[in-house]
């Protein structure tokens, strides 16, 4: 009797399931715990156009993809579908998929060299000073509200923070701000304005090389290109748009993901402001529950392989799933122990493409909502927790808003400091209004100044 090999597709009666549609956004975290049930620690599942892919699902199957390219590359050049044609210019994945001389897409010396870049000039940040700039950017952002009694912590708060220090940190005037936010949010999403997106900030980033090549600073953009690396304007444009989709979405997520636990968790909140847990732990205990990205494209095997009992071929993508992994049995069979403090998580990767930028993330988060909470420590959820609304994509998953209450009280002196400008106008592309019509964060700030 022969022995039975693991599937490479779907056996049949059990389709794939979509990555992308109602019962995906719904609830992703169901989904992959029904995958996991079908399927083991590596799943065959389907994204956008029903292109097939692998979700993997196991800690250790994660931490197995990340730290070995030799089997699973980082360049999108290798995906079959692409190669066979399958793969149109227009796919809402393109932007993610598409390759670029950036070095979450190579592997081997020329990582090493563009990685090199991105880690001397992260290093070269001044910590403190870092962190003093995040406290004035959250009080001007709580001056904004803190009078009325009322706020949604998502626009007012943990949306613009990241972006207003990550413009900051590449040395790009505080008016870039509210596009860059709007067009970041639209491309991780994959939306069918995520190319218009992508294009904008590709335009806009080229113009701040352009400056910072003739009058460099101390800033991010400078050290780069000063770097010697020797970055070409291609190079430097697609790192920045990689620190900023990254350092954004990642931080935004964290902070939001955050103060809902804070509003709706009262455990957590009593251990929190008892002493028990540090804020630094509690961040550990979000990045382990909520991880800012719940799926991340993608690695490509390189040859025929197994994983996970999954028989996987050369050309096939494989998405890496912080959310399932980090809730595998395997290594958290009680999923409501506390995690405090330990950061095995998948949240921020693993291997040669570890997230170089995670102590910048959790430096924003942390002293922002420590800001936050020390200003407004009688905050409270303005409606019931089964009311607040969740947005999901392939990658993500967050609240829509987070509304509050609280007792009215008068601005900090840092509210005599000018807030960002308003933006000049820009190629067509998501415009400063929020997914829901609503005024943007900058228009709603500077109309209350």
């Amino acid at each position: 009797m022969s022995t039975p090999q693991p599937p490479s597709a779907p056996p049949p009666g059990c389709p794939a399931h979509r990555l992308y549609g109602p019962e995906a956004e719904a609830d992703p975290m169901a989904l992959y715990e029904k995958l996991r049930a079908e399927h083991g620690a590596v799943a065959p599942v389907l994204v956008h156009g029903d292109l097939p892919a692998w979700l993997v699902l196991g800690h250790r199957e994660n931490l197995d993809v990340v730290r070995t390219p030799s089997r699973f590359s980082r360049d999108p050049r290798r995906w079959r579908e692409r190669q066979e044609g399958n793969v149109p210019p227009d796919h809402p994945l393109s932007p993610m998929t598409a390759w670029q001389p950036v070095c979450h897409m190579v592997d081997g010396a020329n990582h090493e060299r563009l990685r090199g870049a991105i880690t001397d000039s992260v290093e070269r940040f001044d910590r403190r000073g870092m962190r003093r700039y995040v406290k004035r950017f959250a009080d001007q952002l709580i001056d904004a509200f803190v009078e009325t009694g009322r706020g949604d912590l998502v626009a007012d708060f943990a949306e613009p923070l990241p972006m207003l220090v990550m413009t900051q940190l590449i040395g790009a005037p505080e008016s870039y701000g509210p596009r860059l936010v709007e067009a970041a949010r639209d491309v991780i999403r994959g939306t069918e304005t995520a190319l218009t997106s992508n294009e904008f900030m590709t335009v806009t980033l080229r113009e701040l090389v352009a400056r910072k090549r003739q009058a460099p600073g101390r800033d991010f953009t400078s050290w780069v290109l000063e770097h010697n690396a020797q970055f070409s304007d291609d190079e430097a444009v697609e790192h920045l748009r990689l620190v900023l989709i990254a350092g954004f979405e990642t931080t935004a997520n964290l902070i939001s993901n955050a103060l809902r636990l804070v509003l709706t968790d009262a455990r957590f909140r009593a251990n929190l402001s008892g002493g028990h847990m540090t804020l630094p732990d509690a961040l550990e205990q979000v990045l382990w529950n909520e991880p800012p990205l719940m799926t991340v494209i993608g690695r490509w095997a390189t040859g025929d392989t197994e994983l996970g009992g999954a028989r996987i071929k050369a050309g096939d993508m494989l998405l890496i799933s912080p959310g399932a992994g980090n809730r595998d049995p395997e290594v958290r069979p009680d999923a409501a122990a506390p995690m405090h403090g330990n950061r095995s998580h998948l949240a921020f990767s693993s291997g040669p493409h570890e997230c170089p930028g995670q102590d910048i993330g959790r430096a924003i988060a942390d002293t922002g909502i420590d800001t936050l909470l020390a200003r407004l420590p009688d905050l409270e959820l303005a409606v019931r927790e089964d009311d607040l609304e969740w947005v999901s994509s392939l990658m993500t998953r967050h609240v829509v808003a987070l509304p509050v209450r609280f007792a009215p009280r008068g601005v900090t002196v840092t509210g005599s400091t000018p807030v960002p400008g308003r933006p000049a106008p820009v190629p067509a592309g998501p415009g400063p209004e929020t997914r829901q019509g609503r005024p943007s964060w900058l228009r709603r700030l500077l109309g209350r100044a």
